[in-house]
């Protein structure tokens, strides 16, 4: 027997006996359940909700389906992946950078703040913020961060516009400068292949967008209005308010998050040799050249593998958000759950949602790292 059908043999057992203990698991379980009455079944996802949620980004009433409240848990757990992830990556991106500066003060103070952030548990951070807020920052005492924005136990306030009512063709607007931007970059790689000249597309394409965005806010038919937060009260009125919880969880994910990629970007920074920047140097290549076409592709190369578990990591923290009281995918399944008694369906419905969105977060991730090696 070769070699290599060894192999194969034995994937394929280790294969079967984890199909027969997966099989195994699930005839105890339904044999258990029918000995004791219960059903599985999902139709109770059709019955009406009854509960409420304290804040959603999708619209939301008691009087929805549990499928529809699962559905805005969800929404709820992925705009907080999307912009935790975001800040972040920003965060650690110019941490890193300090890191491995020359400045001992620079470099002393990105060290604090990783070594804070790895090895503080995050749960225990986002209890320490959330009863900072609640302590020391009532709305007659808010922190001022500048001009609008307002740091209190109600939250962060912020100015807000007022689009009138064009806030939808804003967004298609932005949508297709993003794709015009990315058509323009293409198209500038291809007569740079052509040419050995690449065309200052970036430039460009700011240009044209920064215009029609001027031209959309100052025209006479959008009537833009920017609303500032003003204390009345307990209360903040006007502009946009970000509840506690949501604050909470959004700038302690961070800190905590930030740390990890701080470290992540250094690893890949240290990566590359003096001998890339001297070779850029030689051939004429100016810094920023030297950043964009040389040193930032090669160290694509070596972080996005680590940043992918980060960013599932998000995924999974945010679980986290019990202990403050946001309504996340994992709140209001559990909600759901005690109010409906279907524990068994629910906890899988929980498995599975989570198991797709890691999933799929992985699978864009290999994505763009497969495209890094391929560049």
């Amino acid at each position: 027997m070769t070699r290599a059908r060894r192999n194969f043999l034995y994937q394929a057992l280790v294969l079967l006996l984890s199909f027969a203990a997966v099989a195994l698991v699930g005839v105890t379980a339904a044999a258990n359940l029918e000995s004791r009455g219960i059903d599985l079944s999902v139709e109770f996802l059709g019955d009406r909700a009854g509960f409420a949620l304290s804040e959603t980004w999708l619209p939301y009433s008691p009087d929805d389906s549990n499928l529809w409240a699962l559905l805005v848990g969800v929404g709820n757990t992925l705009m907080i992946t999307l912009l935790v992830a975001v800040l972040a990556t920003a965060m650690g991106a110019g941490l890193g950078i300090l890191r491995i500066s020359d400045n001992p003060l620079s470099g002393g103070f990105a060290r604090a703040w990783v070594e804070f952030s790895r090895n503080t548990p995050p749960i225990l951070l986002l209890l320490f913020l959330y009863s900072l807020l609640g302590q020391v920052l009532p709305v007659d005492r808010a922190v001022s961060l500048g001009t609008g924005i307002h740091l209190s136990l109600r939250g962060l306030a912020v100015p807000a516009l007022d689009l009138g009512g064009h806030g939808p063709f804003l967004l298609l607007a932005l949508l297709g400068g993003f794709a015009g931007l990315c058509f323009l970059g293409r198209a500038a790689s291809c007569r740079q292949r052509q040419t050995g000249i690449r065309p200052p597309w970036q430039a460009i394409g700011a240009g044209v967008l920064i215009a029609l965005l001027t031209g959309w806010l100052l025209g006479p038919g959008p009537g833009v209005q920017l609303e500032l937060p003003v204390a009345n009260g307990p209360d903040f009125s006007g502009g946009f308010i970000l509840t506690p919880e949501f604050f909470t969880l959004i700038v302690g994910l961070s800190v905590y998050t930030s740390g990890f990629i701080a470290e992540i970007v250094r690893t890949g920074l240290q990566s590359i040799t003096l001998g890339q920047w001297e070779a850029a140097v030689a051939v004429g290549l100016s810094r920023s050249q030297t950043l964009r076409l040389v040193i930032i592709p090669q160290m694509l190369r070596v972080i996005i593998p680590p940043m992918t578990s980060q960013y599932v990591n998000i995924v999974k923290n945010s679980t986290l958000v019990i202990v403050i009281g946001y309504a996340d995918f994992m709140v209001t399944a559990g909600t759901m759950i005690n109010k409906t008694s279907r524990a068994v369906e629910g906890t899988l419905i929980i498995i599975a949602v989570y198991l797709i969105i890691n999933l799929a977060l992985a699978a864009v991730m290999n994505h763009l790292n497969r495209s890094m090696e391929k560049a």
